[in-house]
């Protein structure tokens, strides 16, 4: 299992790829910090207790929190990362000569899953240290650079660990789907569309707080929405769909056939 884990790490980084997506997270962070700390206190509603609406001040408790939870807001990106780890072997058309070499199919798939959990994490964690070094400058410069302590650490965390999450989720996506472009285009709809439009339908909309989306909200800090979940039952939610979605991959590529 380690050889096949240091194999999947070499078919990784003997492309570039997975920089494309790093470097791609670390500037859509960056630009959402900026952004976010120049609005800050700024709308209507922003300010110290106001009322929702508005973006909270700079140095407020709630600003600190969401300005920190930013990295998750790139999961697409790590959801990407996962999904063209698996889809890579159909669409290059290495499958075959793949699993020849390992017959046994589900150990390709669980090696897939756990290499990319395993790079997913030093990925996670530039992403996040990114995250707060620019909140620091940011925030710093209207005179409050956030804690790195307490809450702020624990939304940190949350935040790294749904970016992991989302990577396996990815690579089970993969198996599922198997063409790539499909599996891409597939998941985008699905986080961008499909659970926008739920959330956003009334007679529905409770049941958004059961979905990826809604459980990656309760678990990192949000604005406002709907009724979501406690932050450990979305930590817990999210971390069942990863492995549904690891199973289910790994199910699917053990019994069809490769073509």
């Amino acid at each position: 299992m380690t050889a096949l884990v240091r194999a999947e790490w070499t078919k990784l980084f003997t492309t570039r790829v997975w920089l494309g997506l790093l470097l791609g997270a670390c500037v859509l962070v960056a630009g959402f910090v900026v952004l976010f700390t120049s609005f800050a206190g700024s709308t209507p509603g922003g300010g110290q207790g106001g009322p929702p609406g508005g973006l909270p001040a700079v140095g407020t408790e709630q600003f600190e929190q969401l300005v920190l939870a930013t990295g998750a807001n790139v999961t697409v990106l790590f959801l990407i990362l996962g999904i063209i780890g698996m889809t890579q072997e159909y669409r290059h058309r290495t499958a075959t000569p793949t699993f020849l070499t390992t017959p046994r199919r589900g150990r390709v798939v669980i090696a897939k899953l756990a290499a990319y959990a395993l790079v997913a994490v030093p990925f996670a964690l530039v992403v996040l240290a990114v995250n707060y070094g620019v909140a620091a400058v940011a925030a710093g410069a209207r005179g409050a650079v956030p804690a790195l302590s307490g809450e702020n650490l624990q939304v940190l965390a949350n935040s790294g660990l749904a970016l992991v999450v989302y990577t396996v989720i990815g690579v089970g996506l993969g198996a599922l789907v198997r063409n790539q472009v499909g599996a891409i285009v597939g998941g985008l709809v699905y986080l961008f569309v499909v659970e926008a439009i739920v959330r956003q339908i009334s007679a529905i909309a409770d049941a958004y707080k059961w979905l990826p989306g809604g459980a990656l909200e309760a678990l990192t800090a949000t604005l406002q929405g709907p009724d979501l979940l406690g932050r450990w039952q979305g930590g817990l939610l999210l971390l069942g769909y990863g492995l549904v979605a690891a199973l289910l991959g790994t199910l699917l590529a053990v019994r069809r056939d490769v073509v």
